[in-house]
């Protein structure tokens, strides 16, 4: 038996590896290769998922010359482009498919909507019957109205305190914990930075 036998390969301490794949890989599909084709490249359009098997020059061979939009025109390239960009799938703009709900047939999607709250009210153009959130408005005057609460609670007021309330209490809380006010100890100097922030805070919203 010859000693450089493919049947030692397997217990070589350096087996001769191009000869086992040569032996085990199909041949390069280039007319006239007999190397074995250690690489595959797409056939190409109408041709999804279907390769070719290539040894490793004549894969980079073809690559430096494939050409996926070949015998297309430019308008034909830029819609396939377009219709790339959603998987090749049909796409409507909002309402297209509107229109009076009694004049289509219903599916199992008819009122998929309703009752959902839509303050950019987008699902009416669906037909559907949404639930009214707050509008903008509402919402920032529920904002306003919390940070105002906090400041009034930084003067020890309630929320239906007048104009002459607090300034009284603004003028009544900083002559008490002024440094001034306590023998020059700055203990409470975060306390009166509390204070003049929330008055002036409700003086730049209109309260005071």
């Amino acid at each position: 038996m010859k000693f450089d036998s493919p049947l030692f390969d397997r217990i070589r301490v350096k087996p001769d590896e191009d000869r086992r794949l040569r032996t085990s890989l199909p041949s390069c599909d280039w007319p006239g290769c007999a190397h074995g084709a250690t690489h595959r490249a797409p056939k190409g359009r109408d041709h999804e998922r279907e390769y070719w098997r290539f040894c490793l020059d004549h894969v980079r061979e073809y690559n430096s010359s494939y050409n996926f939009f070949a015998g297309m025109t430019e308008d034909a390239v830029a819609r396939y482009q377009k219709d790339a960009v959603t998987g090749h799938r049909p796409t409507w703009k909002m309402g297209m498919l509107g229109g009076h709900r009694a004049a289509k047939p219903r599916t199992r999607f008819d009122n998929v909507y309703d009752g959902a709250e839509d303050p950019f009210e987008m699902f009416g153009e669906l037909g559907a019957r949404p639930r009214r959130g707050p509008t903008r408005q509402e919402t920032e005057r529920r904002m306003v109205r919390n940070a105002e609460r906090k400041a009034l609670h930084a003067l020890g007021l309630e929320i239906d305190a007048q104009r002459t309330e607090i300034k009284a209490r603004f003028k009544e809380l900083v002559k008490r914990h002024h440094p001034d006010a306590n023998g020059g100890d700055r203990g409470s100097e975060d306390k009166l930075r509390e204070i003049i922030e929330a008055y002036n805070y409700l003086k730049s919203v209109g309260y005071c």
